[in-house]
């Protein structure tokens, strides 16, 4: 739960930095750069994104192979054979990436509007400070082996841009509904794994 701080503090601070090195500068000509500069910052966002969630998600299709070959020495599908832990497969390594892309491309609309027009309203600077901060928080738990969620670290970053404006330019109420959802996800994903157990084991 520290990624979200971490993207808070960052964000919070990209944001005076980038404000103070452009204060001379026309609001016009900023928005006009900085709309550039967010597909730089999107684009490594995205990449650290499939840095670490992917990696996730690789790691559970590996151990489940890994344990069902153990479990059953008949282990049908010779392609779905796992010889080590250490090692993953190209296959998965595509299957992990294509189902997070497809999965954003899908869904990820509505997250992306919660968090780019409801927390607080961005401009483009702070588009690119808050997908700066994030990227910057998201590699460096990859480089650490760190597993992080994208999206608690972009809320945190989206908080500490908006933040810098006036504490009440963040929609706290909405952010705390957000950070309760992920408290809840904890127990649900446990029962809903309890009752897998159980239905398997009955049948």
């Amino acid at each position: 739960m520290l990624s979200p701080l971490i993207g808070f503090a960052l964000g919070l601070v990209m944001m005076v930095a980038v404000g103070w090195t452009f204060r001379r500068v026309r609001p016009q000509q900023i928005d006009t750069w900085f709309r550039k500069l967010q597909l730089i910052s999107a684009a490594a966002y995205s990449l650290g994104h499939g840095t670490n969630d992917a990696q996730k998600t690789m790691g559970i299709v590996v151990g489940l192979l890994f344990s069902a070959q153990v479990a059953f020495k008949d282990f049908p599908l010779r392609f779905l054979h796992i010889t080590t832990m250490a090692v993953i497969p190209l296959w998965v390594i595509l299957w992990a990436h294509a189902a997070i892309a497809l999965g954003t491309l899908l869904g990820g609309w509505r997250i992306v509007k919660t968090m780019g027009q409801r927390i607080t309203k961005l401009r483009p600077y702070g588009g690119f400070c808050a997908e700066s901060a994030g990227a910057m928080s998201i590699f460096i738990a990859s480089h650490f082996g760190i597993p992080v969620s994208t999206t608690h670290t972009i809320t945190g970053a989206i908080s500490g841009v908006g933040a810098t404006q006036r504490i009440s330019s963040v929609r706290w109420g909405l952010a705390g509904r957000i950070v309760w959802a992920w408290i809840l996800t904890i127990p649900a994903a446990a029962v809903i794994a309890a009752l897998a157990y159980l239905i398997v084991h009955a049948v």
